[in-house]
């Protein structure tokens, strides 16, 4: 049997048990998202250590924040708040129906079967948080995990193997073979993680069964730090999102935009923090790995053309290590200057400890910089001017917002997480998420049969002009 034959086939199982026994109650619900906690709590200590194997090394300690702390808020905040997410909305009928027994209400109800593709740099969290929406909202998941963390994405199956049953919940382990027969399955959802060209081909292959999506990518997060900011801080800041987990991070501040003449300060603080956080980073178990060699090679890449284009790049190496040999793919933090438009690292999200580091003379120089850009997964802005904030967060888009940090709305348990063109569509968390994973179906009941007369002003045979009654009912 192919492998599009075999998820086919537990596809249909999954819709034929949907149909059979309908949504599922919020105690099924709830008992799901129990489940997924202890899970992830039982097995906390083989999820950090599969996820160290997989990138060589990886921090167990930032792993142990993101890929098992980091989601137990979302799963809390679900199982709290579900049986309110999953009552009915009221809604007012139309005049006159409404003041004589009409009712109208959205009832928000499962999709069914949940395709799922997860990404490789937060392959725990980046499965689990999402589906806490999905669950939620009642749905069936059917999961494909990244080939580029084998040891994680074997654990996820052999553990949610046992937790949930497969018309629950049910993985599928492969490469883009598999990943492509999974994308052309007739799922009533499919939410993908990951870059934007992939994403191109995912959301081409759900369109042949009108398959709709939420696509969680990412983009070049910019950075913009006004004259009124606190550089030491701001610097430590941006230096902790930009170093967690070596920059690869959909999040990840991209490239920074700061006033000329604060441009050195601001460089200097950054290596200050850096050296702060890793006073050595060669073999420090707490700086982590690029995931493989072609990410690996791809970023230094993006350094030479740089550097044959005139940019200016120094590492922030306060050990002064010898990167050329080593047991793993470790880049240490590096600042890029004297960049220019027609650089590569200019132009596509770095996704590692990479950052450019540009000057403008007038913030509107700023504006214009990132509006010359796709619209990015977030925005940052560093200060205490707030017509400054405001100037620049009203002539830009961006998918989220943090003001004086980098990252952090993603953390925040009641703002929904996505994107916006081509950092993607579709959110997922509270209860945003619940509804993205939701069909809100619309229920109307209308009047009582004794008040049918009600509807003969506008049933034939016409004798007068409709128009007047028409208006009557447009107050």
């Amino acid at each position: 049997m192919s492998n599009f034959d075999e998820m086919n086939r537990v596809l249909q199982e999954q819709k034929d048990f949907y149909l059979k026994n309908g949504a599922p109650s919020v105690d099924l619900r709830i008992d799901r998202l129990e489940r997924l906690k202890l899970l992830i709590m039982d097995n906390r200590y083989d999820f950090v250590d599969a996820l160290n194997t997989d990138f060589g090394n990886r921090s167990k300690n930032a792993s142990m924040l993101s890929d098992i702390y980091g989601i137990m808020p979302a799963i809390n905040q679900a199982i709290k708040n579900v049986k309110k997410w999953s009552k009915p909305e009221k809604k007012s009928s139309n005049f006159p129906f409404g003041l004589i027994g009409a009712k109208s209400y959205i009832k928000y109800e499962p999709l069914g079967t949940v395709g799922m593709i997860s990404p490789w740099n937060f392959p725990v969290n980046l499965t689990f948080v999402p589906l806490v929406s999905i669950f939620a909202a009642g749905n069936q998941v059917m999961h494909k995990p990244s080939e580029h963390t084998p040891t994680t994405s074997l654990l996820l199956k052999e553990l949610c193997d046992k937790s949930f049953d497969q018309n629950e919940f049910a993985t599928f382990l492969g490469g883009p073979e598999v990943g492509e027969s999974f994308t052309n399955l007739s799922f009533d959802h499919l939410l993908y993680t990951g870059g934007g060209a992939v994403a191109k081909h995912v959301m081409a292959s759900a369109s042949k069964n009108l398959v709709p999506c939420t696509l969680e990518l990412g983009g070049k997060s910019p950075v913009v730090i006004g004259k009124s900011a606190d550089l030491k801080t701001s610097a430590k800041r941006i230096m902790f999102g930009k170093t967690m987990n070596a920059g690869q991070i959909c999040l990840a501040p991209d490239y920074v935009v700061v006033h000329k003449d604060q441009k050195d300060d601001f460089i200097k603080e950054t290596k200050d923090a850096v050296s702060e956080y890793f006073p050595d980073i060669k073999d420090n178990d707490d700086y982590t790995s690029i995931i493989n060699e072609k990410h690996y090679d791809r970023l230094k890449a993006l350094l030479d053309d740089a550097v044959e284009k005139g940019a200016n790049i120094e590492e922030i190496n306060p050990s002064n290590e010898d990167f050329s040999q080593q047991e793993f793919f470790k880049i240490p933090p590096t600042i890029v200057t004297n960049t220019t438009d027609d650089m590569k690292i200019m132009q596509e999200e770095i996704f590692g400890p990479l950052l450019p580091i540009i000057e403008y003379n007038q913030i509107e120089d700023a504006t214009k910089l990132i509006n010359s850009k796709d619209r990015p997964l977030g925005l940052y802005y560093f200060g205490k001017d707030k017509d400054e904030e405001n100037e620049i967060l009203n002539k830009t888009s961006s998918g989220g917002v943090t003001v004086n940090n980098v990252i952090s709305h993603l953390q925040q348990n009641n703002l929904s997480f996505g994107g916006v063109g081509p950092s993607g569509m579709g959110r997922y968390k509270s209860f945003e998420g619940f509804k993205n994973f939701s069909n809100p179906r619309a229920y109307y009941k209308d009047i009582s049969f004794k008040l049918d007369k009600f509807f003969d002003a506008v049933r034939p045979p016409y004798k007068d002009n409709i128009e007047k009654v028409l208006k009557q009912l447009m107050k």
